[in-house]
């Protein structure tokens, strides 16, 4: 290590407060001189926003991707990409399967059904060398302590860095999206033209949004110099976006079950919004389950969130886990395990033959739905057991799945519906509890979007729930909603002016002790002054409301003049009031760094000034050197490393 290292690190050391109160010896010189919350006037504008030619918007979803792409000539314009190869029969292949393959030798081949057909066409022994990966976004969501180092396993149970998973996907879509823009523009498309959007669930921490925008200066989409080109979007928020932009020819009114034709179709939804409106989101997705609770403002149409984006990881995919529960029940669990690992790509085969009866399921169906078993499911499961398959469905207690004579597994509806069950109820329990908030009152619309939103079973469960509360409508190209309203985002990131902060942020600082108020064992004597330490100083509340552009105001000093770097911990809580951060449910979540260096000035005291944005889709901080005026570079960091 080297010597300047290790001095950058003792002043880092003298910076952070030890949380602990007896060894607390955190300098008093980092208490905020000025906690404010500063509304950004118009006329202070941040800086102006850099032209762009073309808006492309990623929706990198758990199941399914694609993007779409208007020019900023013709925002009113939006065009779906390219229709791709091999498409599933009885699935519209507007987007493609977020499925990738890396060679043997871990270098990227393919995505989507190019890279599913392949890794199906190669011999089962070599099959076993290919890194094939699917489903995997949702690690991002379920890991705790996620850094650049998550790892990611493929289906033949090796190893690989999610890092270069995410970046090799954003890769091939930067590819596919230049392509396309080429050949509509007749020549080379330049990406310093393009703003791209990736979209991500509201629910996501900020360490997952983080990641996404790691994954995206890695993949060559935008560079750490120009972050500005690429906006992160939340895909409700998106889809509210599209949804109040829609007319009445484009959509599916529940209660009415037929396409509104009654009205001019040049209305917007439902002859229906007007100021003040509130309406809920419910995205539905491969992975999670998004809500939002909108209002709308008008003339300009501008949306305000009345409540903090809640949901979770009650996607499609629950019923796909449900299917496999199943059949380790029928076969084993050790059969099961054994037949991913050995026969991977048959594995996959099962579960798209299981994807497109998994569509046909609805309330009303009584005529039971077949899933084709692979050839060397049957033939590997005699070897495995010495019995055959149709042995097997006898022999075990599932009377709602027989064996057909033609190979298939014969499932009752009641036995799809029961795979249903727990993701649906799931996404019920969430509505009911949103709906019950004060806040979620006078409810006029309820969008059911996202690819999930298309199953006829969730459909009925959302209007059992709401009995006629809210209008529940269905957009015409369900699974393209977000991506439409992506493009829409990117065009004008401002259209949503007030959202809600979903975790309470905040320093420890030291403040002055005051008697019968702080806690004896928080205090710290330190030169003859009584300090209490570990003071939770919030800049934001969970669910509390923030504009876009307001800013938290907060001023640090340097605890010795030569520091070169303030390093700060940042703290959050799901709880709205916080008093130390030694209490229980405060987790330590980012840090802010201050790079002070070359600010040194004659001032007795320097004053660093911090401003922190929160009102946007990911949390921002610039500082000023206010001495000199100088601007400080500053950076927040939620990942951990």
């Amino acid at each position: 290590m080297t010597e300047k290292q290790t001095a950058t690190e003792k002043i880092i050391a003298d910076v952070m407060a030890n949380p602990s109160p007896a060894k607390s010896m955190g300098d008093p010189g980092i208490t905020p001189l000025s906690p404010t919350h500063t509304q950004q006037n118009e006329t202070e504008q941040v800086q102006p926003e850099p032209s762009f030619v073309v808006v492309v918007a990623i929706d990198f979803g758990t199941t399914s991707s694609g993007y779409a792409y208007a020019f900023t000539k013709e925002p009113e314009c939006i065009h779906t990409m390219r229709r791709w190869e091999g498409g599933d029969p009885g699935v519209s292949n507007q987007k493609t399967p977020t499925t990738i393959l890396l060679t043997p030798d871990r270098k990227f081949h393919s995505f989507g059904y190019a890279a599913r057909d392949f890794y199906h066409d190669l011999d089962p022994s070599e099959s076993k060398q290919w890194l094939y990966l699917e489903k995997f976004k949702m690690k991002l969501h379920t890991t705790a302590n996620l850094s650049i180092d998550t790892d990611l396993h493929a289906a033949n149970g090796k190893r690989v860095k999610a890092l270069d998973i995410f970046a090799y996907a954003l890769a091939f879509f930067k590819e596919q999206a230049l392509k396309e823009l080429s050949d509509q523009t007749g020549g080379d498309f330049d990406n310093n033209d393009v703003r791209w959007v990736i979209t991500v669930p509201a629910i996501w921490k900020m360490p997952a949004k983080q990641f996404m925008r790691e994954a995206a200066y890695k993949s060559g989409l935008v560079s750490r110099e120009n972050p500005e080109q690429l906006i992160i979007a939340l895909e409700p928020e998106a889809a509210s976006i599209y949804c109040r932009k829609l007319r009445l020819h484009q959509m599916v009114d529940l209660g009415t079950q037929t396409t509104q034709n009654g009205f001019s179709p040049t209305e917007n939804v439902g002859s229906g919004m007007t100021q003040g409106d509130r309406y809920v989101v419910v995205d539905c997705g491969g992975g999670t389950v998004d809500l939002t609770v909108h209002q709308i403002r008008l003339p300009e149409g501008h949306l305000k969130e009345l409540y903090k984006a809640s949901g979770g990881p009650y996607g499609s995919i629950g019923i796909d886990y449900e299917f496999e529960k199943l059949l380790c029940k029928i076969f084993g669990q050790d059969f099961i395990d054994q037949f991913k690992i050995k026969r991977p790509a048959a594995w996959v085969d099962l579960m798209i033959a299981f994807e497109s009866r998994k569509r046909a399921a609805a309330p009303d169906r009584t005529n039971p739905l077949n899933i084709n078993l692979p050839f060397s499911f049957i033939d590997y499961y005699k070897k495995f057991r010495g019995h055959s398959v149709e042995h097997a469905l006898r022999k075990s207690n599932v009377d709602f799945v027989k064996w057909s004579s033609q190979g298939m597994l014969r499932m009752s509806p009641d036995a799809m519906n029961s795979l249903f069950k727990p993701t649906i109820d799931h996404i019920i329990q969430h509505l009911t509890e949103l709906f019950d908030k004060p806040e979620v009152s006078d409810i006029k619309f309820l969008f059911l979007v996202g690819g999930f939103a298309e199953s006829p079973l969730l459909q009925q469960a959302v209007q059992d729930m709401l009995q006629g509360r809210s209008r529940i409508i269905i957009p015409h190209d369900v699974g393209l909603t977000i991506l439409k309203g992506a493009v829409l985002f990117g065009l004008d990131p401002s259209v949503i002016k007030v959202r809600r902060s979903p975790l309470t942020y905040g320093v420890g600082v030291l403040n002055r002790f005051v008697e019968g108020k702080h806690p004896p064992e928080k205090l710290l004597v330190k030169d003859g002054t009584r300090w209490c330490t570990d003071v939770f100083d919030t800049f934001i509340a969970a669910d509390q409301s923030v504009a876009l552009g307001e800013m938290v105001k907060r001023s640090y000093t340097p605890a010795k003049p030569s520091q070169q770097v303030i390093v700060i911990h940042i703290y959050c809580s799901e709880r709205e009031s916080v008093g130390f951060i030694s209490e229980s449910g405060i987790r330590k979540c980012g840090t802010l760094r201050l790079d002070v260096s070359g600010t040194e000035s004659t001032a007795p005291r320097r004053e660093i000034q911090t401003l922190m944005q929160f009102g946007d889709t990911e949390i921002r901080a610039m500082a000023v050197d206010v001495s000199t005026g100088r601007t400080v570079k500053a950076s927040i960091d939620f990942l951990s490393h």
